[in-house]
């Protein structure tokens, strides 16, 4: 169909690895025959067609993939051997391939991406946190495996010591999820948002859209937070939460106790809430607190609050007691220059998000007083 790859064309001619991403029935398949004839105007293109979707059933490929050669595959569980053969045999510029579906298709479509080959495939799936979690496909944007730290490094992070991240370089350099068949969200640089994804700060992805009269938009969208952690695994908290929740009212008469409890920190703000309460981002250094823990009261909350990994340029320091009293050159330093530190007793959700009021000038949450909040002095090392 003529016109359909005018919202991706500039990626399409750009000569990077493209994998298109969506539910079946999304349109995938014909972006891919159209953009097959494009390049074959220009290069060498060979289309590795399993099911015969993109040149037809018959012995005469269909008009629609243009002068693209096209190479049947016998039997389903030949493809990856094709899609070799092609590379190896038939000097093509641009390999296409519909349905990258089995280990071995992925394991061979990185064989054809390391040979300085253009690959243009498409594979199911909603989005990239979904295609990571796949254990088949995830190889296709670099897989994940979990890491472990260094103390030091963990408490630089905020983290715990093990984490995700990513195991390769992804076989594709651009990822299109196809949400409908006039609207797209792209990640241009695959390696970085894996990358963002799983330390969970998505970057922001490219939105193109066609409105009513046809123009195609491009917009700058944040994505919503959805974090491998939160699939797989939860804190201790959240196990908590939900325990309570199966346990009827007794379970919520004990989440509300928990949730009562106040913060614990060393000294109050040296700025004024009025200043928060402009919008205007806080921008914080979490050293030894979860920094997902924290980034997701601040979310609850609706604060405008900033986790950054360097301590040089920011607006307060947040750590635990214990790190605190262990006077670590960074707790030090930090004092030196006067920035704010704030001390936390433990990581509890409730005394994160009574903090993040407190520094942001709202109200003590109902049931904490004054007299139920420890002493706010100045803890001694």
């Amino acid at each position: 169909m003529y016109g359909t790859i005018d919202i991706l064309q500039d990626l399409v001619e750009s000569g990077q690895n493209i994998l298109l991403l969506g539910p079946p029935g999304v349109g995938k398949t014909t972006i891919l025959r159209e953009a097959a004839r494009v390049l074959a105007d220009s290069k060498r293109v060979i289309i590795v067609d399993t099911s015969n979707e993109i040149g037809g059933d018959g012995d005469v490929p269909h008009p629609a993939v243009g002068r693209a050669r096209r190479m049947q595959v016998s039997v389903p569980d030949r493809q990856h051997e094709v899609m070799i053969e092609a590379v190896e045999n038939h000097n093509p510029e641009v390999i296409v391939i519909d349905e990258i579906g089995r280990e071995l298709e992925a394991t061979a479509a990185r064989t054809i991406a390391e040979r300085g080959v253009q690959l243009i495939g498409t594979a199911h799936g909603n989005a990239l946190d979904n295609l990571l979690l796949n254990p088949t496909l995830s190889d296709l944007v670099g897989g994940i495996q979990a890491v472990t730290l260094s103390d030091e490094e963990a408490r630089r992070r905020g983290t715990q010591k093990t984490v995700l991240e990513r195991r390769a370089p992804p076989t594709f350099d651009v990822l299109v999820e196809i949400q409908t068949r006039d609207r797209m969200a792209i990640h241009e640089d695959v390696a970085a948002a894996v990358d963002a994804v799983l330390r969970e700060r998505p970057l922001p992805i490219e939105l193109r859209y066609r409105n009513e009269s046809g123009e195609v938009l491009i917009e700058q969208q944040m994505p919503e937070v959805r974090t491998i952690a939160e699939r797989n695994t939860r804190s201790s908290s959240a196990n908590g939460e939900r325990q309570s929740a199966r346990n009827g009212k007794e379970g919520r008469r004990r989440s509300d106790a928990y949730e009562r409890s106040p913060a614990v920190y060393d000294r109050p703000p040296e700025r004024t809430p009025a200043e928060n309460r402009s919008g205007k981002p806080m921008v914080v250094y979490a050293y030894g607190v979860a920094r997902n823990r924290l980034q997701q009261a601040a979310r609850r909350l609706h604060l405008p609050l900033t986790l950054v990994d360097e301590p040089g340029q920011v607006d307060m320091i947040v750590t635990l007691k214990n790190y605190y009293r262990r006077r670590p050159k960074l707790i030090v330093d930090a004092e030196r220059r006067g920035t704010p530190i704030h001390v936390l007793r433990a990581i509890t959700v409730s005394q994160m998000e009574n903090f993040l009021m407190d520094v942001f000038g709202h109200e003590p949450r109902e049931g904490v007083s004054m007299a139920d909040d420890p002493v706010r002095g100045r803890l001694k090392p």
